[in-house]
């Protein structure tokens, strides 16, 4: 597929490109240069303090697994919205069990 680059060194991705990647308005993309070659690769982005909760469970599970209560989730976005909520959160939801 050839596409033209045009002013402000700007280009326009084919349409089928975007949806067969489920790209939106919005989404954020990494590109690089490989070899001579110019990638362009979606990619998600994420606050430290997300991350940080993330490394800290995956730490607690690869650490002390019996001691690991949350999961497994049934799905991605549960896991997402575990990752999410605030400490005070599951410490609530943790007293009502």
């Amino acid at each position: 597929m050839i596409i033209e680059l045009r002013k402000k060194s700007q280009i326009t991705i084919p349409k089928g490109i975007i949806n067969s990647l489920h790209l939106e308005e919005g989404d954020h993309l990494d590109i690089s240069v490989k070899d001579g070659v110019i990638l362009i690769e979606p990619v998600s982005i994420y606050s430290k303090a997300y991350v940080k909760k993330l490394e800290t469970s995956i730490m607690m599970i690869n650490e002390e697994p019996g001691k690991y209560t949350e999961g497994p989730f049934s799905s991605v976005e549960d896991a997402i919205e575990y990752l999410e909520s605030s400490e005070d959160e599951k410490v609530k939801k943790d007293k009502k069990d």
